[in-house]
């Protein structure tokens, strides 16, 4: 077995979720779930297809994302992972949606930030065996970084 580590790189401004679903018909059903979660979403989605043909399959409303969103995919070549990169919206918008997809299994991140997948490969395929979403720690917030956290939410619109 082979352990790699493949970085997402995404565009600022940009949202991605990493799930693992199990049937080609994942496709059809995230589009579903997504433009009936926002309305005008802009959203590219690729998923890995980990039988017969073993295709990345994709869909979306925005051409740019579902191009990404195939790179993305095909980078990782992992059996039954997806992609979605969202445009002018939130992992908080849509996540619930995605969840009762009823092929979802899991989701290993919803995330602005830099994501690492840690894969490993065998003879068979790979598999993504976690995520690194982000950067390391670097303190614990003050009384000012709870400030700056309330106001960011209110600013968003996710707190009164």
């Amino acid at each position: 077995m082979e352990w790699l580590s493949v970085k997402l790189e995404t565009p600022d401004e940009i949202n991605l979720i990493l799930g693992q679903a199990h049937f080609i018909k994942t496709v059809e059903d995230l589009h579903e779930a997504l433009v009936n979660c926002v309305g005008g979403i802009k959203f590219g989605l690729a998923f890995c297809e980990a039988s017969g043909p073993c295709l990345v399959r994709s869909s979306g409303t925005d051409p740019e994302l579902v191009e990404l969103a195939q790179r993305q995919a095909f980078q990782l070549a992992a059996g039954h992972i997806f992609v979605i990169l969202l445009r002018n919206a939130f992992p908080i918008n849509v996540l619930n949606a995605v969840k009762q997809v009823p092929e979802v299994c899991r989701i290993f991140c919803a995330t602005a930030n830099p994501v690492e997948v840690v894969l490993a490969e065998t003879d068979q395929g790979r598999g993504v065996m976690g995520v690194i979403d982000g950067f390391k720690s670097k303190g614990i917030e003050t009384e000012n970084d709870v400030e700056a956290r309330k106001t960011l939410l209110r600013r968003f619109g996710y707190k009164l």
